[in-house]
């Protein structure tokens, strides 16, 4: 398997053998634009200058040696010839006349105009450049001046710089590979860092963080990593705080049923008040896992709302109806001040579940000859649901923390009524499943308000 470190010391690689590509290109390229080029341009303005002392008339031996003359005393071999067919045993590459001047370079010349020629010379291992200038008189050829010149090579030009050249190169490749090394480790030790520790968190070490050194994509990727590692850690806690709660709340009621059945088998005295007890603790445990079952569904998303235009106001009066006979027993009244024309969109099971829990509780802590008001009224959009009880209050500080699993405010009396500790919990998600959100508004030793805002059809 081919590691990071590896795929980018291979791009490293890839770029630098480009890029020594790339400036041989230019080489070659300035070698055609800046050499070749001038060395064309110099043959053509000499060329011209010795057509320039050309009189007319036919080609004389004096105007010949005179061209002659200025060959052997310029780097340029030149020379003139009065009959263009000459031209071919003269040019020191193999070529015939017709390869060297055919009809359509015949008609240059008599246009006045100079033929450039290029060619590879055995003799001299090189190109050649040539010129062609004419001699005209009254569009008549008379002779022609023809020079050329051996190209130097490329790696002749560069002889000199060769030493210097290479080792320049052995130094920045050196250089290039030292610190390729380094940046490419520096660039995958963020990486490597985050695959141990994600190594550790996969083991159960949720304590696994990595360091956050730069502000770029690695280190945002490192703070999300470190982000993802806290939530982990803080779930497992919370995990192992449910587990820890639930074996508890099941020891309680399991110790009381053991306790009690062993008492009954033996034939103790007040078995009715045995049974009876065993009765409310199996009640109590029938509720625990009931309602460990809801939270099960609603964490993992199985819960299913079969949402349904609703008249919220039956909801709350079938409810109300149910827990009469309880609030009766603590001579509770109920004042309901009820908007009957509010519809919602909602399971009308999951909501009445809702009104449950809440009623429920309003009753167990509100004190004897108390009073349950239940107002529901539509502002704009939204339908507000008001369940106010004049009972025991909760203190400021324990709000914020009311719908936490197995929270509970008063530990002991709610372990006495049978609570779970899970209803408001269970309530608030059904509502947040219908879009809607829960509020509680509390002061110790003055009551409770719960608050539900539910979208309403319009």
């Amino acid at each position: 398997m081919m590691t990071l470190s590896k795929k980018l010391w291979l791009t490293f690689l890839v770029f630098v053998i480009v890029t020594v590509g790339s400036a041989f290109g230019l080489a070659y390229i300035l070698y055609e634009k800046l050499y070749v080029d001038s060395v064309k341009e110099e043959l053509v303005s000499t060329a011209k200058k010795l057509a320039y002392d050309y009189e007319g008339g036919e080609l004389d031996q004096t105007f010949i040696d005179q061209v002659n003359w200025f060959s052997e005393k310029s780097h340029f071999e030149a020379f003139a010839v009065r009959n263009p067919r000459e031209l071919a045993a003269c040019i020191p590459y193999e070529a015939d006349y017709d390869t060297l001047i055919g009809p359509e370079e015949r008609e240059q010349l008599l246009q006045n105009k100079i033929i450039e020629e290029t060619g590879y010379s055995e003799r001299f291992d090189r190109q050649i450049i040539s010129i062609i200038v004419p001699l005209l008189e009254d569009r008549k050829l008379n002779g022609i001046i023809y020079l050329y010149v051996p190209l130097e090579r490329i790696d002749e030009l560069a002889s000199s710089l060769v030493i210097y050249w290479t080792a320049g190169a052995v130094v920045i490749m050196s250089f290039l590979l030292a610190a390729g090394m380094k940046w490419t480790r520096h660039l995958t030790k963020p990486l490597k860092d985050m695959q141990s520790a994600a190594v550790r968190l996969s083991k159960g070490d949720y304590s696994a963080r990595v360091s956050e050194r730069s502000n770029d994509e690695l280190g945002m990727l490192s703070k999300t990593f470190n982000e993802m590692a806290n939530a982990i850690e803080t779930e497992d806690e919370l995990r192992k705080t449910f587990l820890a709660t639930v074996s508890h709340e099941l020891r309680t009621p399991l110790s009381y049923i053991k306790g009690y059945s062993e008492a009954a088998m033996n034939g103790m005295e007040g078995k009715e008040k045995q049974i009876a007890i065993i009765h409310r603790e199996s009640k109590r445990m029938e509720r625990l896992v009931n309602d460990l079952l809801e939270l099960i569904r609603l964490d993992s998303g199985k819960m299913k709302v079969d949402k349904m235009p609703l008249p919220f106001a039956e909801i709350v009066y079938r409810t109300v109806e149910t827990f009469r006979p309880a609030a009766k027993n603590k001579m509770i009244h109920f004042d309901l001040n009820i908007d009957e024309d509010v519809i919602v969109n909602g399971d009308e099971g999951r909501l009445e579940q809702v009104m449950t829990n809440i009623l429920d509780n309003a009753i167990r802590y509100s004190n004897k000859g108390g009073m349950i008001q239940i107002t529901m009224i539509q502002e704009k959009e939204t339908m507000k649901l008001l369940i106010c009880d004049n009972g025991v209050g909760i203190q400021e500080e324990e709000l914020p923390r009311i719908t936490e699993r197995f929270y509970r405010v008063n530990k002991a009396r709610t372990r006495n009524d049978g609570g779970s500790g899970l209803g408001l919990s269970i309530v608030k998600q059904i509502i947040e499943l219908h879009d809607g959100e829960l509020r509680i508004e509390s002061m110790e030793g003055e009551g409770t308000t719960v608050i539900i805002l539910l979208p309403v059809l319009t």
